[in-house]
């Protein structure tokens, strides 16, 4: 008899393709997500119907009835009470196609997850794994949840802490997939564990960069000091920035404080990712990853800058979402490279 073709090594290619695809959903659902903050559409839909709300208001009088529900929100009585309905459509479309989008990446994972286990074909060693990221997948929603509860009790806002977590695990979700689907996947490997231990220092202050970034944009920080940098307005410390006790608060609750830590940060960031590059090239371990790696630090501070300069503009505000995926796609590719297994 033949030998039987193990499980491991049936296709893991196509499970790898699969993982990518899911990669391109979360980046777009990560982007839209962005857009939903920037233009204040989170909070319009202020049910949790994790089934019926996947369709959107299909006659007038579903329409009237959402409405009424969000007049009696803190964000339409204290800051939307100017809106008509079509004013109300807009940003309900952005908060449904959102949501949308986290459906459809639930069932882009759910289902091929379900059919891979059935035909056996997922390596070895990998169930586990995409049962975690799909336990994660579900947490996210809840988060996602958790976080637009705090926008309809008395304040008009969210969290800026419940922001950050959300924002944190879509980021953890994304690397994760990167990572298992680089591992199912023939790579050139640069093993290098000194390189790989300045690359996970590198990742760990992208990651509070990217902390204070949700802060920044949970507090609408962004909307203030956007004519110096590095001072602010004139000066190198923001005038709030001893308005509270003690005085380590300040960093985490005022405006000016969160703006300055999100912009110190960055320059680390930059910093940190240009020394790990010309690490590299000193230890002559230097490949395509890398490269684009530095490359794209230039490109998302560029955009930090004007992001701050335009005002937060939506586009622009966007796009520096966008460029910290990219970013982090990147430092995970990097470090798969260099991992030693």
């Amino acid at each position: 008899m033949s030998k039987q073709t193990s499980p491991s090594r049936e296709n893991p290619s196509a499970i790898a393709y699969w993982l990518f695809a899911c990669c391109g959903l979360v980046y777009a659902m990560i982007i839209v997500g962005a857009i939903t903050r920037l233009t204040d559409s989170g909070l319009s839909m202020v049910e949790w119907r994790p089934l019926m709300g996947a369709l959107p208001p299909m006659s007038d009088g579903e329409w009237t009835r959402v409405f009424e529900l969000y007049k009696q929100s803190p964000e339409y009585m204290k800051q939307n009470f100017w809106m008509e309905l079509s004013d109300f459509k807009t940003i309900f479309f952005w908060e449904w196609f959102h949501r949308l989008l986290g459906r459809t990446i639930g069932l882009v994972f759910a289902l091929p997850l379900l059919f891979f286990w059935v035909r056996r074909i997922i390596p070895q060693g990998y169930k586990l794994k995409l049962l975690g990221v799909f336990i994660l997948g579900g947490l996210q929603g809840l988060m996602g949840w958790y976080m637009v509860k705090s926008g309809l009790i008395d304040q008009p806002d969210v969290s800026h802490y419940r922001l950050a977590a959300h924002l944190s695990l879509a980021f953890l979700i994304m690397a994760v997939l990167v990572w298992l689907g680089l591992s199912l996947k023939p790579l050139e490997r640069r093993s290098d564990k000194t390189l790989f231990a300045h690359g996970i220092l590198t990742l760990a202050v992208f990651i509070m960069t990217m902390f204070w970034g949700a802060y920044t944009a949970g507090l609408d920080a962004g909307l203030i000091y956007n004519e110096t940098f590095p001072k602010m307005g004139g000066t190198w410390l923001p005038d709030d920035i001893y308005q509270y006790e003690p005085f380590w608060i300040n960093f985490f609750e005022t405006h000016g404080g969160v703006q300055f830590t999100h912009r110190w940060l960055a320059m680390g960031t930059a910093l940190m990712v240009l020394g790990f590059w010309g690490h590299a090239a000193l230890r002559k371990n230097m490949f395509p990853a890398l490269h684009m790696l530095a490359a794209m630090i230039f490109v998302q501070f560029g955009l930090g800058m004007a992001t701050l300069f335009s005002k937060v503009a939506i586009p622009l505000a966007a796009l520096h979402q966008a460029g910290a995926v990219m970013v982090l796609i990147l430092l995970v590719t990097c470090l798969r490279q260099l991992k030693s297994d």
